[in-house]
């Protein structure tokens, strides 16, 4: 919910600050299907916290978008929305005519950091180690290679309507696709911290 509300607030955000519609209706269904596929499936293999036993069970009619669940989907999507608009108005603005496909970009592989940080509620991704859910990793690494290919091999341009990037934007996507995952980090360790509490 929080990656599809990214995609949702990218397109319904992006006229208001008069830019064109950021991504094509096959870069939608792409994101969904990569992003929603094999990472979903993965996510169902994560182990269990440490200290999982020990917490109170959550009441049986408390809703499931109780303890943060409805503030992560707005504002995690709102960042994601606002990094993919930050890309598409600086390439956009600066002459840039692979626009479409570095928004393209950057909107999957920052749905790939979410998935990454929100393996645990509490736990860093450090904290669980890099190899704890083998099959996420591996999910994660297929992803950024189909991703790739859809930018890089010939046949599939035409297909996806996009263009090869050269180093200096797939460098720009690639730092700006950390900034979710890095975000989703802090709020964690804020609240290790006990400095951030969602009712």
């Amino acid at each position: 919910m929080t990656s599809n509300s990214g995609e949702i607030w990218t397109i319904f955000l992006a006229p208001f600050f008069g830019l064109p519609i950021p991504l094509l209706p096959i870069h939608i269904l792409w994101v969904n299907l990569v992003t929603d596929g094999l990472p979903g499936l993965a996510l169902a293999l994560e182990p269990e916290e440490p200290g999982i036993m020990r917490r109170p069970p959550r009441p049986p009619n408390e809703s499931i978008f109780a303890h943060g669940m409805w503030q992560d989907i707005i504002w995690i999507g709102l960042l994601m929305g606002g990094v993919s608009l930050i890309t598409q108005a600086w390439a956009y603005h600066t002459g840039h005519a692979h626009w479409q496909t570095m928004v393209f970009t950057v909107l999957t592989l920052s749905q790939m950091g979410n998935v990454l940080a929100l393996r645990s509620e509490r736990a860093s991704f450090f904290q669980l180690g890099l190899w704890s859910n083998r099959p996420m990793i591996g999910a994660v690494m297929l992803t950024f290679v189909l991703q790739l290919a859809t930018i890089y091999v010939p046949a599939l341009n035409p297909i996806f309507k996009t263009e090869p990037l050269d180093a200096d934007e797939l460098g720009f996507c690639l730092v700006l696709s950390t900034v979710v995952f890095g975000a989703v980090e802090v709020e964690k360790w804020l609240i290790r911290q006990g400095w951030l509490r969602w009712s």
